[in-house]
Formats: structure tokens, sequence, C-alpha cells
């Protein structure tokens, strides 16, 4: 096999010589399993190298990564570095400044140099950005790591630059060059700091017009500079206002005279003075009687928010919400309504990111997204937003619900012991969320019927189509009827708005099959003569076959291989006892049971009704004999197999039973031939 890892190999020659050399075709066949075999384990090996070279790729991905990791920490300890020195040096060329006016205006050129420079690298620097940054004051620069509000992992790196009035957020390349992302006003942003985690330290949150983001610094103290550079952002224009203002000039006579005149009308009727406020009348000492707690709770939820604490967010809220609710303690807080409003505002926000969990904890498996919803949904209710909750919840019952099914159908497995399993799930886990709310449970009740109607269209599309067997719609109702009776455990009874929204299908499907029965009643020739079997194992076969559906022929049986009824009398008693058990099991249900009456009915009358054609010789006592034998044993049997099947009496059976036995009566002797003589 060497000549296939030549390069100039040749097909065509080699099969050639390949021709040449082999003698018969059993030479060639040896050969071809030799190249076969050597494909295949040429094939192995290939696979096995491609395998091994992945996985060097994959593990020299990961040391790049590492690398890659460590140098962007190297950086960012090379720029807190910068910034040290830069300090550093700041510090002696300012004390120095303080010493001379001179060095000071040196400063101020030193000042607009850096702010120039900044200018000009911002604009070399950053791929996109077209913003005008004349006349503005450089403040920080550094690069952070966004990070997810959800899970706080990493999702990608940026460098920000700050001056005086924008705030520039660039994204870095993998070739370390820095893309435009967006800008913010430093006046319009809030800043918040985040405790420091388990898995995240570092890290700020900062709120903007557009929404609010995370980002983690390398070091403490890159994030407290951020912090402090941001607040010097947002009082930048304050600290170069003036100290002095406009001094106030005095009031004219003719104000001072109307003054006056107000004044006298006002002592004239004491009465209606109007009522002092209380930031009036009371000292302004009292601002210090607010707790230090209270006056930072709407920034402490936020936070709390912002790191997934939801539990502290609500008991905060709540702790907050009975302090001012006690009237002593409102009267000696002179910001009670602001505090209120911002409290109301921050539980309305928690109520959202609760409700949009909620939303989102739907899955494909119902287990699962019951057991993530169980967090959000009970600080909800404790909030007192049950409603909405239920709402939610269930609507994120219904995904999983309905791609649970969608997956059992197309796995082809059970899906009605699926559906109802699910929703008894669904049912008990609500009740137990809305125990204390039982305004709740109507919307559960509602929901039930919409997942049952939806259930029901999808059993009548996908299992209940047009020209079903009635023995595949029997078994299909018999396994929805089993689990949907198990709701009544948990006292939610379905089982007759189902058979409600099956009925309509049903009654068409058992019509169709009537009509199916009827018109294959008589299409098979009948000889009218006595059933050979040919073989004994064929009889006793036959036997076995009707003692399981119930019936007993034996005394029917004459010779070895022979039984004294017709071969479609046979057949007839086999299909109407199976018939009279699928229709049991449709009977249980009280809507269908006068259709399956009359299918059955109908059915026996139209085999019972068959006659031999007037011009075939046979026995009338033989053909007389099949219809009693069917009247008087096939009737009663299917009589009682109905009735153990459904749990109800089959009264148009027992009426025709009772009809057909007095129009039978005895069997007419066989003609014979008389032979007459005149011999006396």
């Amino acid at each position: 096999m060497k000549e296939f890892d030549d390069f100039n190999f040749s097909v065509d020659k080699y099969t050639k010589e390949l021709t040449r050399e082999c003698v018969g075709g059993s030479d060639l066949q040896q050969r071809k399993k030799e190249i076969e075999a050597y494909n295949e384990q040429t094939s192995a090996t290939l696979k096995q190298t491609c395998k091994k070279n992945y996985m060097q790729f994959i593990q020299t991905a990961k040391e790049i990564s590492h690398l890659e990791s460590e140098m962007y920490q190297l950086s960012h300890i090379l720029i807190e570095q910068r910034n040290i020195l830069a300090t550093m040096t700041d510090g002696k060329t300012s004390s120095h400044l303080k010493a001379d006016s001179i060095e000071a205006e040196s400063s101020a050129a030193t000042e607009d140099v850096e702010n120039s420079q900044a200018t000009r690298a911002v604009k070399e620097m950053v791929q996109g950005f077209n913003g005008n940054l004349e006349g503005k004051t450089f403040l920080n620069e550094g690069a952070l790591i966004e990070l997810d509000a959800n899970d706080y992992r990493p999702i990608q790196r940026v460098f920000f630059f700050l001056f005086n009035d924008v705030l520039i957020v660039c994204k870095v390349k993998h070739d370390k060059r820095l893309e435009f992302l967006t800008e913010f006003d430093p006046k319009k942003i809030a800043v918040i700091n985040i405790k420091d985690l388990d898995g995240v330290k570092n890290a700020i949150n900062i709120i903007t017009p557009d929404g609010s983001k995370i980002y983690q610094s390398i070091t403490a103290a890159g994030k407290s500079e951020w912090i402090e550079k941001l607040e010097d952002a947002f009082r930048f224009d304050q600290q170069k206002k003036p100290k002095k203002g406009q001094a106030p000039q005095p009031p004219n006579r003719s104000k001072q005279q109307q003054q006056q005149q107000q004044s006298q009308s006002k002592s004239a009727t004491p009465e209606k003075l109007p009522e002092q406020s209380p930031t009036d009348t009371q000292p302004k000492s009292l601002e210090d009687e607010t707790p230090e707690w209270l006056s930072t709770a709407s920034e402490e939820i936020q936070t709390l928010v912002a790191q997934r604490h939801f539990e502290d967010a609500q008991s905060l809220i709540k702790r907050t919400q009975e302090f001012l609710s006690v009237a002593q303690h409102k009267k000696k807080l002179l910001q009670a309504d602001v505090i209120e409003a911002k409290i109301k505002q921050q539980e309305q926000k928690l109520t959202n990111v609760l409700l949009q969990e909620l939303s989102n904890s739907h899955n494909r498996n119902l287990q699962i997204a019951l057991r993530e919803v169980r967090r959000p949904l009970k600080i909800l209710v404790e909030m007192g937003r049950s409603r909405q909750a239920s709402t939610t919840l269930l609507k994120v019952c219904t995904v999983s619900l309905r791609v649970a099914q969608r997956e059992a159908r197309r796995n082809n497995a059970e899906i009605s012991e699926l559906f109802f399993c699910d929703l008894t799930q669904v049912a008990c886990d609500f009740l137990s969320a809305f125990e204390q709310q039982p305004a709740c449970v109507s919307a559960l009740v509602v929901w039930c019927n919409a997942e049952l109607q939806y259930f029901a269209s999808q059993l009548i599309k996908h299992y209940l189509t047009k020209g079903t067997s009635l023995e595949a719609v029997a078994k299909c109702v018999e396994r929805v009827r089993k689990p949907a009776t198990k709701l009544t455990e948990i006292g939610l009874d379905i089982s007759y708005h189902l058979e409600g929204l099956l009925r309509t299908t049903l009654e068409s499907l058992i019509e169709e099959s009537k009509q199916r029965l009827l018109d294959a009643v008589g299409r098979t020739e009948e000889s009218w003569q006595p059933y050979n079997l040919q073989t004994k194992s064929n009889l006793k076969r036959l036997l076995l076959e009707l003692d399981t559906l119930g019936i007993d022929i034996r005394g029917q049986t004459t010779g070895d291989t022979w039984l004294n009824l017709t071969q479609s009398t046979v057949v007839f008693i086999r299909q109407f006892l199976l018939l009279t058990e699928h229709c049991g099991c449709l009977g249980k249900g009280e809507t269908l049971l006068q259709s399956l009456e009359h299918l059955l009915r109908d059915l026996f009358l139209a085999h019972h009704a068959l006659k031999p054609p007037s011009d075939m010789s046979m026995d009338p006592n033989f053909v007389m004999k099949n219809k009693i034998f069917l009247v008087d044993n096939l009737l009663p049997i299917a009589i009682e197999k109905f009735r153990k099947t459904s749990g109800r009496q089959c009264e148009t059976l027992r009426e025709l039973h009772t009809k057909l036995s007095r129009q039978h009566g005895a069997p007419v002797p066989r003609q014979r031939s008389v032979y007459t003589t005149d011999v006396f």
C-alpha cells in the first residue's frame, strides 16, 4: 500500500497493473478488501491527527489568552505607575507655583499644553470620534472592564477619557487600538460604589440616560480615583463660579408702602393667616435628626438591586416604609416626602427587575423553570405584587409547557401523561406560592382552560385526524382520560370540559368508522358452508383467541378441523367483540354513549341481515343456525363486555337482543325427495 503515499500516484496506472497481476475475480476481491481496510485505517489516523491538532490549538489559544490577560494587567500597572509619577511631579511643581506667581502663569500654560496634547491624542488614537474637544479641560484617562449586570461576567475592555464636560468611552480591540463607542455628559450621569463581592471587586455602577452599566477597575486605588474624578467633573462648573454675587438692591418706596398695607390687612383678619410651612417654623438643626441609613437608603437600595441582592433591597424598602409610616418620625424629618418618593421609585424599579427576572426564567424543562422563579416570585408576593407575579408566572409556564409538548411529539413520546403531569405540577406550585392570595386562583383556572384548549387542538391536529381507526381513537382518548382524572386530587376537575372540547371531533370519527364498517359488510363472497381450518393447530389457535375475547365456540366444532359456523360469522365475532371493547372505552364519557350504541346496533343488524343468493343451493337450517348463534351467544357477551368496560348499560343492544330473540322460530326442516310407486 505504499504506492498510495507516492506523490506521483496515478489511479489509471495502478488499476492496469492490478488487473495484470491478479488472476480471476477472487484475487481482485481480496485486493479490494485490502484497499478498503487501508482506507479505513487512513481515515482513523486522520481523525486522530485532526483531534490531536485541535486539542493543541485549544491549548495554544488558552495560553495566548492568559498571556493577553497578563499583558493587559502589565499595561494597567504601567498606567497606574505613570499616574503616580505624574501626581508626584504635579505635587512638586504646585509647591513651587505657590511660592512664585510667575511659576503660576507657566503652570497655566503647561495645563493648556497638556489639554492640547490630550485632545490631539484622543483624535489620533480613537477611531470614529469626531467630537470637538477645544477648550475642554482634561481630567483623567484609564482602562476598565465592562461587566454584565446579571452575572458579572466580563463583556469587553474599555478605555475612558474624562474631560470637564464629556466622558469618552472607547472599546479596546484585539490589536490594542481604540474604537469610539459613546460619550456622556458627566453632569447627567451618577456613579455608585459597588461593594466588593467574592467574584467581583473594584467595581462601580455608572447610571447614564441610556441605562445602567457596571465597570471594573484593576486596583482599588484606580476605582477610588475614578469616583473622585467623576465627582470633580460633575462639580467642575461650581468650582469655577465666583464666590461673591451681586449685592442686593434696596426696595423701592412704593413697594414698601404696598407691603405695609398688606401687613395691616393681614393683621386685621388674623383668622385668615396662612399656615406656616414646617420648613419656616422649624430650625435648621432638625436636619441632623435624619438617620444616616435613611438618608442613604435610596442609593443603598439601588446598589443592592444592581448586585442582585433582591431580598436585602426588599427588606430595606420595608424597613424604610415602616419608619416613615410612624407620624412622630415623619414630623421630625424635613425631607420625609422626598425620601418617601425616592423609596417608592426604587420599589417600582425593584418590581420591574423582579418581573423581568420572572419572565426570563422560561426553560425547556418545566421543573428548572419553576425552580428558577421561586426566588423572584416569593419577593413579589411579599411586596404585594401577587397579580402581576401570577400573570407573569403563568406566561412562563405556558412557554415551557408548549415547548415540552413539541419536543415530545417530535420524539414520538407520550404527550398526554406529560401534559397533565406538568399541569399538576404548575397548579401545585402556584397554589403553594399564592396560598394566602385566593384572588389569584381565578387566574389559574382561566390559564388551565386556555392550556386545555390548546392541548385539545393539538390532539385533534396530530392524533385524531380524519381516517383514524376507532381502535387508535379509543387508545388516544383513554390515555388522555386517565391522567386528567388525577387533577381532581388537587381540586381541579377538567374532565367534563375536556370531553366537551373533543366531542365534535370524536362524533365525526365514530360516524366515519360506522360508514366504513357498514360498507365492508357483505363485500366478501360467502359460501355458506362450515369453516374448515385445515389443521388442528389452526383450530386450537382460533379457539384460544376467541377465549381471550370472552366467547367460547367449542360447542360448534365438528371433527378435527371443522367449525359448524361460516367463515364470515367467525370473522364477524372477532371484529364485533374488539369493536365493543373500543366502544366501551369511548363510552366512559356520557356524551358519546348514544353514537356508540347506534354504531354497534347498525353493524350487528347489517351482518344479521345477510342472506344467501336465491340461486345458491344450501341448507336453510345452517343459515338460521348462524343467525341464532349471533343473537343468543354473541350479543349477550357483547352487552356484558360493554358494561364492564364503560361502566354503563347498553340499552340499545339489550332492546335489540329482546326483539331478535322473539323473531327467531324453530328451524325449518330440510326438504327431502319423496319417491312414489304404483306397486301395492
